[in-house]
């Protein structure tokens, strides 16, 4: 085996031969999901004669589903594995994707079936996200999980910028013809090309080996009911974990709702190029993730010491941009304070969940993962409802109410005598690392 090079953690990431396989796979597949993001709004809307409602019926089946799953699917990961749990769901979703794909290519489909099949992908991906969550601290040493994080988030940037760009223009090829099946030939291809990327993704899986120590005394657990408990019992008793996961669950409840619903307002009511505007600073958003995310995987692990403090800076950071956005009229600030946002964003993110997978025991690392992300995602309409609400009051108030909420956060890690406890918790998990 090469000698590790401590200076390039990517580099050491890059030499498990396991973890090359993930990521050639799940890249590819990646970029096939942005494929079936684009054609599913426009088969749907193509179906009805551009039928909003319709539309939003599809997608909540899509999303819905995924959330409320999501601690089962950590469950189910913890007992299975996650290599197989994401083989079964590459599996699964692939015989899905192909047969919409083949529905749309013969002229056969109908709403009713797009309903059902978008159904059954979210519940199937309910599983499959909290097993590719937790993987690639099974792949690693825990000196190279953020590395490894860091790759495989860099590799899903990149494919949400790639991806819908070369759906769109494939659609977009076959929008002129006519025919029995319309002119959908393209959307159809489109769902295609992700059923093979997920076949491509289980074949890479399949190839894989990885160990999976939880799995002796996942057998020994009385059922699922039981482990879903067992893992909820720890993360609200283990004070490092509960700390990180309000954390978590606090900057996104306070943050993403203003993003995602106040920024769009702002920039049709003050900004000059209104949606291009809109535009380029979401680009500029996603373009400060990923250099945020690749800063991660290429600096060294942050030290104990020095985690708290990072993260308590990161997010006063967060909290005074936001609450600069109230007194932006031109474009050229926005651009620049949500480049560093986005930077901060990505960095903040990989140092989190690798500060997860690495505290958390590994036989525990699906259920852990799952709430995570359960958090997150149930957390973002909660966030747009109260967004909409507030602007109806005070566009200003939105953003400034949530600046002041978000360094609020961050006080309180600041002055609470638990916030000790993330230093003292790398520092336990290096030693048993």
């Amino acid at each position: 085996m090469t000698s590790a090079n401590p200076s390039n953690p990517l580099q050491n990431a890059f030499r498990n031969p396991n973890f090359r396989l993930l990521w050639a796979g799940q890249a590819t597949s990646i970029l096939g999901d942005q494929f079936s993001m684009i054609a599913m709004p426009w088969l749907v809307l193509k179906l009805t004669g551009s039928d909003p409602v319709a539309l939003g019926t599809v997608l909540a089946l899509g999303s819905v589903p995924r959330a409320l799953f999501m601690l089962l699917g950590g469950a189910v990961t913890d007992r299975l594995s996650q290599r197989t749990v994401m083989l079964l769901s590459d599996v699964l979703r692939c015989a899905l994707t192909g047969l919409l794909a083949g529905l749309v290519l013969i002229g056969s489909v109908h709403l009713w079936m797009v309903y059902i099949l978008s159904l059954l992908g979210g519940l199937v991906s309910s599983f499959f996200t909290p097993a590719s969550s937790s993987i690639v601290p099974q792949l690693l040493e825990a000196e190279y999980v953020q590395a490894g994080n860091s790759v495989m988030q860099g590799s899903t940037q990149l494919s949400i910028f790639l991806g819908p760009v070369l759906a769109g223009g494939l659609i977009a090829a076959f929008a002129g013809k006519t025919g029995t099946s319309g002119n959908m030939e393209g959307i159809g291809l489109a769902f295609a090309f992700d059923a093979l990327t997920f076949l491509a993704s289980a074949v890479t899986l399949w190839f894989m080996h990885v160990p999976h120590p939880g799995a002796a005394a996942a057998s020994a657990q009385p059922g699922l009911l039981a482990s879903i408990k067992e893992g909820l019992h720890y993360m609200m008793q283990d004070p490092v974990m509960r700390l990180v996961y309000i954390l978590i669950a606090g900057v996104n409840l306070v943050l993403v709702g203003p993003l995602l619903v106040g920024i769009p307002v702002l920039a049709d009511a003050r900004l000059a190029q209104g949606a291009a505007a809109f535009g380029m600073i979401m680009s500029a958003y996603g373009a400060g993730n990923l250099a945020g995310i690749l800063l991660a995987g290429s600096l060294p692990r942050p030290k104990p010491g020095m985690l708290n403090a990072i993260l308590v800076s990161l997010v006063v950071a967060f909290g005074l941009a936001m609450s600069l956005f109230a007194f932006f009229t031109t474009t050229p600030p926005f651009l620049i304070c949500m480049q560093l946002l986005g930077a901060g964003n990505g960095y903040l993110g990989i140092t989190l969940i690798t500060f997860i997978q690495v505290h958390a025991p590994r036989e525990m690392l699906g259920r852990v993962m799952g709430m995570v992300l359960f958090a997150n995602l149930g957390l973002v309409p909660v966030s747009q409802a109260i967004s909409g609400f507030v602007i109806k009051l005070s566009l200003n108030g939105l953003f400034i109410g949530a600046g002041m909420l978000t360094i609020a956060i961050a006080a309180w890690m600041l002055l609470t005598p638990a916030s000790r406890l993330i230093t003292l918790g790398m520092a336990k998990a290096e030693v048993e690392q």
